[in-house]
């Protein structure tokens, strides 16, 4: 598949703990959807868990019980996911932990998340060796970006759009035009495949 005809989903999730498989459950979603960095729909909300949540666990996304107290329940979000996420990449920075949760919710929604093809941008990052510490945050404020509203789903969900669109420029400039070219960059160190990155700087 050719870059320039990609459909990216940059996603983010809020959750009630740290794993799906400890009883975790996810209280806030958004997406943002682009092709060609041009931005083509956002969704956000949040999602009333149907659990209560810890102190500690508020005190790093800031969303209270009492806020989701009257929000949608994740089946009735699912919907509207499933069709953002149709014929896209989806994209998070540790994409492990989101896609984790998520497939999690749709199981729980008596549905099979699909097979869809998946871009982690934290996985980019280690690989590019390019920055000092590679959380989200962190490497936005390396690039002079705003990180504004950090650990809630939207502005987390933007965040990880800019770095992606800076991950493509860079590797398109150096001969990446297909997804599979693409996917290979998480899982390889740049230097090690066939594209010139020595003249990068950041």
């Amino acid at each position: 598949m050719e870059l320039a005809t990609l459909k990216f989903a940059c996603l983010d999730t809020e959750t009630t703990g740290l794993s799906p498989d400890g009883g975790g459950k996810v209280c806030e979603v958004a997406v943002s959807i682009s092709q060609g960095g041009k931005v083509l729909e956002e969704f956000s909300t949040l999602i009333n868990p149907d659990m209560p949540m810890h102190p500690d666990v508020i005190a790093i996304h800031g969303i209270t019980n009492e806020m989701v107290k009257d929000a949608p329940l994740f089946k009735d979000v699912l919907p509207t996911l499933k069709r953002l996420f149709d014929g896209c990449v989806l994209v998070a920075h540790n994409a492990d932990f989101d896609i984790g949760f998520l497939k999690s919710e749709f199981e729980q929604c008596g549905e099979k998340f699909p097979d869809y093809p998946v871009l982690d941008t934290l996985k980019l990052a280690r690989k590019s060796g390019l920055f000092e510490r590679n959380r989200l945050g962190h490497i936005v404020e390396q690039l002079g970006l705003c990180s504004d509203g950090w650990h809630r789903a939207m502005a987390d969900t933007k965040m990880g759009e800019q770095v992606l669109y800076y991950f493509l420029n860079l590797l398109c400039n150096r001969g990446i035009k297909t997804w599979e070219e693409l996917s290979a960059c998480q899982f390889k160190k740049w230097k090690d495949l066939t594209i010139n990155l020595k003249e990068i700087n950041v």
